[in-house]
């Protein structure tokens, strides 16, 4: 890999550890991006630093993944779990922590590369330390969440200013679609400079095992007809639309129907709350008897879950990118997804699966319904969405893809520094 091979570069996520278990509170597509980007880019040869907030006491300050990549745990605030809107105020001493641990270390990197919000702040407050190239990627975008939510954030207003200011100024931002770019042009600025650089997925951990040889091992049902939902209890991810969908079903006592919804919760907390409504929704329409919560689902199980599937649901108001859809099209199971932001750009309709408008039932249970009911065109439509992946979404080609852009980068912002005598 050239003279990058012994670059050290940071990956800053300051609310989404990537050495988390999946599917703990607010833990999901962000921790798994992360993750697997820093993992791909070591196998590449770089030396990868992932820098987070410390959330308990109890947890490692530094997690080793591989020879080259290593998740460092910063205090900032106090070492217990905060929900992502409450972080920012701790945000500075994020910072200060960053900067100790690179002077104890005595490292220099190469490049930064924040994700959300959050993070950008931090990025841009090491800019102005320290002379060194910032990259970004959002995984939300203030601007198009705050349409779709009922109560804003105090916080908003901070949030869309520190957005716009890391378009403008950043050395490069990284949508992970087209859909996504987009909305920063004509949400947050006509300034900065974009690159669309998807999301990826590990195609041989994905798409191992055969559906039948996957129910064996759940211990389901080879007759049934099988829709899976998995992700966080909030309501922003549309279970609820969902289970109404699921309950308007034609196939109700004609098939062997089951949903299956998968995710964490803990009792009390925000996503414990949101399962408890949803549960009480199920118990409403009376589908309790072919309804499972899962909890939890560990990451040697998820790949069986999506492929035992005929369906996995996808119904989120908005996603930038959508992990769930190419993980799920990656064991080749079709996906029905709302048709917003990157699922436009993930799923193609009548290809891969189908979209439908968000928290629109009917449209999702008609959608639901097309697919359950021509096992032929779920076939179909299955080698649709193994190949999209394939061609499309593997960790190692997005790998590649950022490591191209951060030797690019780089090289810029080394001429610079010697056109400036320093």
């Amino acid at each position: 890999m050239d003279n990058t091979t012994k670059q050290r570069i940071a990956l800053i996520s300051v609310h989404g550890d990537p050495a988390i278990e999946i599917g703990k509170e607010e833990a999901g597509g962000q921790n798994v991006y992360v993750r697997n980007v820093g993992e791909a880019l070591a196998r590449l040869g770089w030396h990868v630093d992932m820098f987070t907030r410390k959330a308990s006491a109890d947890d490692p300050a530094i997690v080793e993944h591989g020879p080259r990549c290593r998740t460092i745990r910063l205090k900032a605030g106090p070492e217990e779990f905060v929900p992502r809107d409450n972080i920012f105020g701790y945000a500075g001493e994020f910072v200060e922590n960053l900067l100790e641990f690179q002077q104890q270390e005595g490292v220099k990197y190469s490049l930064v590369h924040t994700n959300y919000w959050i993070s950008s702040w931090v990025g841009m407050q090491w800019k102005k330390r320290q002379s060194i190239p910032q990259v970004h990627t959002y995984h939300s975008l203030g601007a198009v969440k705050y349409t779709s939510v009922e109560t804003i954030p105090m916080i908003a207003s901070t949030r869309l200013e520190i957005e716009k200011t890391v378009l403008e100024t950043a050395e490069r931002i990284v949508a992970t679609s087209p859909q996504e770019q987009d909305h920063m042009r004509s949400l947050v600025s006509t300034k900065g400079n974009i690159d669309i650089i998807p999301c990826g997925t590990d195609i041989r951990r994905f798409g191992s095992i055969d559906r039948l040889a996957a129910r064996q091992e759940l211990g389901l049902n080879p007759d049934e007809k099988i829709v899976f939902y998995v992700g966080r209890f909030d309501p922003r991810k549309g279970i609820e639309t969902l289970v109404r969908a699921m309950g308007r079903s034609q196939l109700r006592g004609k098939a062997n129907l089951r949903l299956i919804i998968g995710g964490g919760s803990r009792p009390g907390q925000t996503d414990g709350i949101e399962r408890e409504r949803i549960e009480a929704i199920v118990a409403e329409l009376g589908m309790t008897d072919f309804t499972t919560f899962t909890g939890r689902i560990s990451d040697e199980l998820l790949p069986a879950y999506y492929t035992a599937a005929d369906v996995c649901v996808v119904p989120s108001h908005y996603e930038p990118f959508g992990l769930v859809a190419i993980e799920a099209m990656a064991c080749g199971t079709p996906v029905v997804a709302s048709d917003v932001g990157g699922l436009q750009f993930t799923v193609v309709p009548e290809e891969t699966g189908l979209l439908a408008p968000p928290k629109d039932e009917v449209a999702f249970g008609i959608a639901i319904d097309r697919i359950l009911s021509n096992p032929d065109w779920r076939s179909q439509l299955s080698r649709g969405a193994r190949l999209r992946v394939e061609q499309k979404f593997s960790w190692d080609g997005v790998a590649n893809q950022l490591s191209e852009l951060y030797i690019k980068l780089i090289h810029n912002s080394a001429k610079v520094l010697v056109k400036a005598g320093i």
